[in-house]
């Protein structure tokens, strides 16, 4: 039962649970900051999320961005 506890909940922005693996799409156009100016477009699906220590924030890989950190409020699930 600790474990149950201890366990994070990530939820995207319509309250849906995220767990590590799941592919999410962006719901707003998302500037990178120090990437030199790339902008990551409403609708990019993201593949193969890890989730982190935060419940409001996910790791991922996107399009020429790597180790890109992501708040779940711009986020649904895919």
């Amino acid at each position: 039962m600790a474990e149950d506890e201890d366990e994070i909940v990530v939820k995207d922005s319509n309250g849906t649970r995220l767990k590590d693996g799941d592919s999410v799409t962006l719901i707003k156009d998302l500037k990178v900051k120090g990437s030199g100016g790339v902008t990551l477009k409403r609708g990019t699906l993201i593949k193969n999320i890890r989730l982190t220590h935060d419940e409001a924030e996910i790791e991922c890989n996107a399009e020429k961005v790597k180790g890109l950190v992501l708040r779940t409020e711009f986020l649904k699930k895919a």
